[in-house]
Parts: C-alpha cells; sequence; structure tokens
C-alpha cells in the first residue's frame, strides 16, 4: 500500500502531515544528514521542511544539519560526529547506500535510530525508510515519454538514450528499474544507456554529447532521471545544433526544469515537494523519541517504509500542478525570457 498525499501546497502540507503525530514530551537532540550539494533541493526544500516541522511537534529538541558533498568518507564522519554529540534519532540520506550499511550497524550498537530518507539502505534494514516511490517515478516518466511518442507517431524502433542517476545512489537504482520496466514494454529501444557518477549534470552533459556524435538524428528522445542530468542532456543538444530538441524528461520539478518545461526545451519532470518527505521524518522521528514504533505504510528492502506518490509535469498541466497548487509562484519561474511563455500557458496574466 502507498501512501499518497495531495500537492496543495506548503501550508497545507504540513498541516496535513504533521497533524497525525503526537508531539515530543522530552528535549533531544537528533540530526539530519543530506548526501551532496549538487543538488539545492537540501538546503532550500528538505532541511528547512524537516527543521519546520520538528519546531512544530519538538520545539525543545535540537536539530543539527550536515550535508556530505558527494564524499561518502565526509558522510561517515558527520555520522560519527552526531552521535558523539547525543544524537538519538539519524534522519540520513547516504551518499553511497551500500556504505550506509555500516552507518546503521554503528547506530544500532550505540542504541541510535536511523531513518533511511529518500534512499534506501538495502544491505542493513534501517529503522524506517520514508520516500517517494522511486521506481514508480521512473516508469511514470518513461511512460510519459512513450505515450508522447506514440501520439507524436513516432515509429516503432525508434531509439532513446537513458541516462541515469548514481551508480552509489539505491534510489537511483530503484529510478532506473522504473524506466527500464516502461521502455522494455515499449516499442522503443534504448539506443545507450549511462549511469551518471554523483548524479552531476556536466558528466551528463559530456556523455550525451558523444552519444549526439554517435546516434545523430537517431536520438528521438532521452530519458533522464532527474533535472539536473535533463538539463545536462539539453544543453549538449543545444550545444549539438539539434533542433527542435527531442523531447527529455526528468525529476524533481526544480526551478530550472519547469522553466525549459515552460519554453518547450524539457518534455516532463516530477513534482514532488520534499517538504512531503521531509514532515514525515520528522513525525518518524518524534514517535521514536516517544517510545514508540511508527506505522508501516509497505516494507522494502526489509525496512518499515512509507512512499509518497508524486505527479507527472508536462507543459499542458504544469499551470494546474505546479502554479495552482502553491508550489512554486509565477514570481519565482516565470522571469526573464520565460515571461512570454508563461503568459501563453495562462501562468501570467
Amino acid at each position: 500500500m502507498k501512501s499518497v498525499l495531495m500537492l496543495a501546497g506548503t501550508s497545507a502540507l504540513a498541516l496535513a502531515t504533521l497533524s497525525g503525530f503526537a508531539h515530543a514530551q522530552e528535549p533531544a537532540t537528533v540530526a539530519f544528514l543530506m548526501p551532496d550539494q549538487a543538488s539545492t533541493r537540501y538546503e532550500e526544500h528538505d532541511f528547512p521542511g524537516f527543521k519546520a516541522a520538528m519546531a512544530e511537534l519538538c520545539a525543545e529538541c535540537t536539530v543539527i544539519y550536515q550535508n556530505a558533498n558527494a564524499d561518502a568518507s565526509l558522510q561517515q564522519q558527520q555520522f560519527n560526529s552526531v552521535i558523539a554529540q547525543g544524537a538519538k534519532i539519524i534522519v540520513l540520506d547516504p551518499v553511497d547506500s551500500s556504505a550506509a550499511a555500516a552507518l546503521v550497524e554503528i547506530a544500532r550498537s550505540q542504541d541510535v535510530k536511523v531513518i533511511a530518507y529518500d534512499r534506501p539502505i538495502p544491505d542493513v534494514p534501517a529503522d524506517y525508510y520514508v520516500s517517494f516511490d522511486n521506481k514508480g517515478i521512473g516508469e511514470a516518466i518513461a511512460q510519459s515519454l512513450v505515450d508522447h511518442l506514440e501520439a507524436e507517431g513516432v515509429p516503432a524502433g525508434s531509439g532513446v538514450l537513458q541516462i541515469n542517476g548514481s551508480p552509489t545512489d539505491a534510489a537511483a537504482g530503484l529510478i532506473r528499474d522504473g524506466i527500464d520496466l516502461a521502455l522494455d514494454n515499449s516499442e522503443y529501444k534504448t539506443l545507450a544507456e549511462y549511469d551518471t557518477p554523483d548524479w552531476a549534470p556536466p558528466k551528463a552533459q559530456e556523455w550525451a554529447a558523444g552519444q549526439i556524435t554517435r546516434f545523430g538524428s537517431d536520438i528521438i528522445g532521452v530519458v533522464a532521471a532527474n533535472d539536473g542530468t535533463a538539463g545536462g542532456a539539453i544543453a549538449a543538444l543545444k550545444a549539438a545544433g539539434v533542433n527542435p530538441v527531442p523531447p527529455v524528461t526528468g525529476n524533481d520539478a526544480t526551478i530550472a526544469a519547469l522553466q525549459l518545461i515552460i519554453s518547450g526545451d524539457q518534455y516532463n519532470t516530477i513534482s514532488k515537494p520534499s517538504e512531503i518527505v521531509a514532515e514525515a521524518a520528522a513525525g518518524v522521528t518524534v514517535t521514536f523519541l516517544k517510545g514508540e514504533e511508527p506505522e508501516a505504510k509497505t516494507t522494502l528492502y526489509d525496512t518499515p517504509s512509507e512512499l509518497f506518490v508524486p505527479a507527472v509535469v508536462t507543459r499542458e498541466n504544469i499551470k494546474a500542478e505546479i502554479f495552482d497548487k502553491g508550489i512554486q509562484t509565477p514570481e519565482e519561474v516565470c522571469t526573464g525570457e520565460y515571461e512570454a511563455p508563461c503568459k501563453e500557458l495562462g501562468i501570467l496574466d
């Protein structure tokens, strides 16, 4: 069973998520350890969402935030450091999902709970896992592309590029599995596939440039696992003079990606406000602090879990899914060259 939360703006999200959790009675120290700075989401959405929810649920709790900047060794140091500072609960988005198994073992030996966040830890079950449904995300973005290609009359047997996320990220593996499921059941073939180290857009761009040289006009679409890798692919296509740019998928609904969708350069993304998962993680944290066991909505890798179902966003529904629901505002997105297409889509008057 998967949880579905309507994406209706941050204040509504907070109300919907936090209303189901009791407040903690005693102060405690908790840690929120994120994996990298390649994406701005952790500083702009995940941590602020977690911090605000913890302030609501446990005003006396101390929250420690660290970001490992894609360095698994640094994350281990940070993990050990927050335990030394007295953290009783650690919310962990691992740089390396395999290496994180040792961190879970360390936490267990010190009676510290670990909540896997966004990226699962397959080898050793964490105490809980909170995320969006990553396999579902991969299948959704790829199926959306397949449906679009079919609607446009693109011949069966045509080929797409597949740009996956980091090979050390188990969530990226789930997204890849979902993409594979949709593509394998389609009439289109995968020309080439790439696992992007650290999710780094420049590496995705470099790889895509090589494939454009190799396959040229045979590329009729690109399934990219997130908006950063999508942006890299689009930059490579434009640099090579490909016009029009074939449809490119994404995931995360970053402002840059929303602008590319509005301008017609990116085909889709996934709307998954990080605050949803951050607030759920805070609720699970407080449940553990109260000495209780949080309810498992499903199980993944033998870990009690809650997986939220996000929405696919294209140019056709971007106004309804992003702006009408208050996830972003026109003032943030419809700037400069994007003002005119925003007016065309009814986002701006």
